[in-house]
């Protein structure tokens, strides 16, 4: 199949400086106003169920990493220009906290204040990283996901896409595919 891209869809070099699309120019600039805010973290808390293997999780986290370079974007200001910075891809650690020992009412309390703490936290868009996730164990196959973008990165259309390759590539990974 020959594919012929118009020059809007080609994609940009990455030499050189990388301007912000209009949608990024207008997230930074209000980010400028309330650097502090939590207004536009993209919080997805996920209910998982089954026995969840924390190391095959956290390879599939690290490979949407690799994969779109958003997730490894940051947002810089250079002679009062906002410029992206994409960061080559690196291997993170995925955080876990085990709550499995606490009394079930405990447990639904801590979980429900780290998913909070998380929301609330606000994202730093030069420094990054501008997509976080934990891990909570609430029983032996009990799991709560908690993933936060910063909407410079993400939009709603792209949640549902993200949490569907994150599925797919768990899936995958867990049957020994690479």
């Amino acid at each position: 199949v020959d594919v012929h891209l118009s020059d809007d869809q080609k994609p940009v070099p990455r030499e050189g400086e990388l301007p912000l699309s209009f949608a990024q120019q207008r997230l930074w600039f209000l980010h400028q106003f309330e650097p502090d805010s939590n207004k536009y973290n993209m919080p997805i808390p996920l209910h998982l169920e089954g026995a969840i293997e924390h190391s095959v999780l956290e390879r599939t986290l690290n490979e949407l990493v690799r994969r779109h370079e958003v997730l490894r974007t940051t947002f810089v200001t250079v002679d009062g220009q906002p410029l992206q910075v994409i960061a080559p891809a690196k291997k993170s650690h995925l955080p876990q906290v085990d709550l499995s020992e606490l009394p079930e009412s405990v447990r639904r309390a801590e979980a429900n204040r780290l998913a909070i703490e998380e929301t609330q936290r606000p994202f730093n868009l030069s420094q990054g990283p501008l997509l976080r996730a934990t891990l909570v164990r609430l029983a032996p196959e009990e799991y709560f996901f908690l993933l936060n973008m910063h909407h410079i990165v993400s939009d709603g259309w792209s949640m549902g896409i993200f949490t569907k390759e994150i599925a797919q590539l768990y899936a995958a990974f867990a049957r020994g595919e690479n």
